[in-house]
């Protein structure tokens, strides 16, 4: 009798240092994607929708927490551990243009026309840049003309064409009115944010604070909140985009990637790294997820193991 297909994951070397980040692009025209990691070595890579290397973006001169890319993938954008932000030509690989920092920059967000670019970090303030003129001054999101967070910026998404929302250590996710650069609304977690991510094909925040995970509608809209209370403290999450009937999470106190049913019902742990996960994200098809984690390597693992998809082409068995 023949079981359940092994889950294999796929490994995708290259980076030297934990990876922190990881991004998968929009789908693009021709039903592909690109996926973009962040690393401590300081050197983002770009990579085929089968995990194959495509190039890697040098020129920070500190460790890399965050990389997105813009929807037609064409663009990419970087915050680093060395006080910039950067935005780079994906064919290329050369640097555009470098936005200097006064702290370490955790978070990064291209807008949907790639026209400006959202960044947060230590300084606990989000600032938004006009690519179109990169030597302006940033304009700062705040309340009051100060800070825009009472922590560090743990995360910044871009929503629609006007809205960014911030996410930080001070419990709070902000949404943000791009066009007049003020506040419209916020909630607040009992814990830091560790995480959030914009999935786009379910218009919905995944928000990760202690013990939490939260499902949010990504522009307030009196929707219902999704939450649960996880037995661990997951260090993020990723719903599944197509049948959203499930999500993945990764842990800062084990080796583990797990899968959880919507209602939080674990449903696999599946092991494989040997360091803590820091980060976790369906592919934009849902046939795949990657994980990065503190050992420096990118795993990549398929939603339904043993079918015939990218690389596992020739190994529907798990071989």
């Amino acid at each position: 009798m023949t079981g359940p297909a092994k889950v294999v994951p796929l490994v995708a070397p290259g980076h030297t240092r934990p990876v922190t980040h990881l991004s998968f692009s929009a789908l693009q025209d021709d039903g592909t994607y690109l996926l973009i990691s962040s690393c401590k070595d300081g050197n983002p890579m770009l990579r085929e929708w089968t995990g194959d290397w495509i190039g890697t973006f040098v020129g920070h001169k500190g460790a890399v927490w965050s990389t997105k890319l813009s929807p037609d993938a064409s663009r990419a954008a970087s915050g680093s551990a060395d006080f910039t932000a950067k935005i780079w030509d994906t064919y290329s690989g050369e640097p555009l243009h470098s936005f200097p920092h006064n702290h370490i920059v955790r978070s990064v967000a291209i807008a949907p026309s790639a026209g400006h670019l959202l960044t947060g970090g230590q300084e606990k303030k989000a600032r938004i840049f006009d690519l179109a003129r990169p030597d302006a001054a940033p304009d700062v999101l705040s309340e009051g003309g100060g800070l825009s967070h009472e922590g560090t910026v743990k995360s910044v998404v871009w929503v629609g064409e006007h809205t960014g929302v911030s996410a930080g250590d001070d419990g709070f996710v902000k949404w943000w009115d791009l066009r007049t650069r003020t506040l419209t609304t916020s909630i607040k977690f009992p814990d830091p944010v560790s995480s959030m991510e914009l999935s786009q094909q379910t218009n919905r925040l995944v928000v990760t604070a202690g013990k939490t995970v939260a499902f949010i509608p990504a522009l307030p809209s009196g929707a219902a909140t999704h939450s649960l209370t996880l037995p661990y403290a997951p260090s993020s999450a990723s719903i599944h985009p197509i049948t959203q009937d499930r999500f993945v999470t990764g842990s800062m106190t084990d080796e583990w990637v797990r899968v959880h049913g919507i209602d939080g019902e674990e449903r696999e742990v599946l092991k494989g790294h040997h360091g803590p996960v820091h980060c976790i994200e369906y592919s934009p098809d849902g046939e795949l997820y990657a994980s990065g984690s503190e050992d420096g390597t990118i795993r990549l693992w398929q939603t339904t193991p043993g079918k015939t998809y990218g690389l596992w082409q020739g190994h529907a068995n798990g071989g």
